[in-house]
């Protein structure tokens, strides 16, 4: 068995304080892209759910699909046969918060719901 030195002496503490920042930050951001990952879901079944009641010209109802999701804004936009609806929202994420990330999510439904 090894005896310590008078230079060793701690080192194994010093070596975990460097390392825990580290880790701790690794695990913050890997929560925040679970937090990112599932506001876009949310964010585009509400678009495919407000596509869907646009297309059925049911204003009231794509109005509560949108309010599902908190500060999301509603874009309408007509291509042929088809009403497309364009949800954007700010991350509520911290990091996002921080780092300015805007979601967007579009959906387009085939418009009279024939």
């Amino acid at each position: 068995m090894r005896s310590r030195t008078a230079g060793e002496r701690g080192s194994v503490t010093a070596e975990f304080a460097t390392v825990v920042p580290a880790v701790v930050l690794v695990l913050a951001c890997c929560l925040a892209s679970v937090q990112i990952a599932g506001q876009q879901v949310r964010l585009q079944d509400a678009a495919a759910d407000a596509a869907r009641s646009l297309a059925r010209d049911d204003p009231a109802a794509a109005a509560s699909a949108v309010a599902a999701v908190p500060g999301a804004r509603l874009t309408r936009s007509a291509s042929g046969d088809l009403v497309c609806a364009r949800l954007s929202a700010r991350s509520t994420s911290p990091v996002g918060t921080v780092l300015g990330l805007t979601l967007v999510a579009r959906s387009c439904a085939l418009a009279g719901g024939r």
